[in-house]
C-alpha cells in the first residue's frame, strides 16, 4: 500500500512539475520581424456558385528585421495556398516597413456557409499567425434539364 501510494505521489510531482515548466513562455526577440494583417478575417459575403474564389490578405512587416513566411496552409482540401502552382505568398524576405499579400483560393463549388482558418508560418516574433476566411456560396444555378 505503502509503495502504491508513494508512486501515486511521484507520478503527481512529476505531472504537476511538467505541466508547469510548459506553461512558461519565453520572451519574444524585441528585433524580430512582426507581421500585422489590414484585416485578420476576409468576409467574401454572399457569391456565385463557381465564381472567382481567390482574395487577397495584405500584410506589413512591423519589426526591425526582415519578415520571411515560410509556409501558409489552409484548414482543409477547400481552401488553397498555391495558386496556379506556385505560393500565394512572398518567397522574398518582407524588409522592415514594406508590405506584401498572401493569396488563398475557396472552392466556390461547394453550397453553402462556410468559415475556415488558414494558417501562416513565419520568423516573426508569434511563429504562427491564424487568419479567416468567411462567406456564402449560393446555390448551384438549375441546368434546365428534367
Amino acid at each position: 500500500m505503502k509503495k502504491l501510494l508513494s508512486l501515486l505521489v511521484m507520478v503527481f510531482g512529476l505531472t504537476f512539475g511538467l505541466s508547469a515548466q510548459e506553461s512558461t513562455i519565453p520572451n519574444p526577440d524585441p528585433n524580430a520581424p512582426d507581421i500585422k494583417f489590414e484585416n485578420e478575417l476576409l468576409d467574401y459575403g454572399v457569391i456565385d456558385y463557381d465564381a472567382n474564389g481567390i482574395r487577397e490578405f495584405k500584410f506589413t512587416n512591423s519589426g526591425k528585421t526582415p519578415l520571411t513566411i515560410t509556409s501558409v496552409t489552409g484548414e482543409c482540401g477547400c481552401t488553397a495556398t498555391t495558386i496556379d502552382g506556385k505560393p500565394g505568398w512572398p518567397t522574398e524576405p518582407i524588409l522592415p516597413g514594406k508590405s506584401g499579400v498572401i493569396k488563398v483560393k475557396y472552392d466556390t463549388k461547394r453550397e453553402g456557409r462556410f468559415e475556415k482558418n488558414v494558417t501562416v508560418a513565419s520568423n516573426a516574433k508569434f511563429a504562427t499567425k491564424k487568419i479567416r476566411i468567411k462567406g456564402e456560396i449560393k446555390a448551384k444555378p438549375a441546368t434546365g434539364e428534367n
